[in-house]
């Protein structure tokens, strides 16, 4: 799968992407959304800089090993997910640690972080978690967008 036409084929000078998702926004069950997918689209971009998901203090065991399992660093914060997020990917696109930041959720409080990449020079993706689950705003800060289907 190539949705945005980014080919990868593995080299060091492909773009480093940091894959930053929103795990109670993300992983609905009315989504159902798998990382699997997820990584994809963001890697698609090219080689991976970070691949991290985002968890409250309610996320299960198992959704923790199981993405874990995946490539992901699991990041578990006391309360909202949101500050945590955007700092981090924030200091991902001023400290020059990635060339496209991608950000898998639905929600618009992302869009300063977006905001920030995108005046760092760095490429930009929003993946949403369905049609239902897209935030326009987000989609439309971000350089390029994604629905999984």
């Amino acid at each position: 799968m190539d949705p945005l036409g980014w080919l990868s084929d593995g080299g060091d000078d492909e773009p480093r992407v940091a894959l930053f998702v929103d795990g109670p926004n993300v992983l609905r069950e009315e989504f159902d959304v798998d990382l699997d997918d997820v990584r994809e689209a963001a890697t698609a971009a090219g080689r991976p800089a970070t691949t991290r998901l985002y968890v409250d203090e309610h996320a299960t065991p198992e959704l923790i090993q199981a993405a874990e399992a995946r490539g992901f660093e699991v990041i578990v914060t006391s309360g909202d997910v949101d500050v945590k997020l955007a700092v981090d990917l924030t200091r991902f696109a001023v400290e020059d640690r990635a060339d496209v930041i991608a950000v898998a959720s639905r929600d618009t409080d992302f869009k300063p972080a977006v905001e920030t990449a995108n005046a760092q020079g760095l490429r930009t993706l929003a993946i949403a978690p369905g049609e239902h689950g897209r935030s326009d705003a987000l989609r439309n800060a971000a350089g390029e967008s994604v629905t999984l289907d």
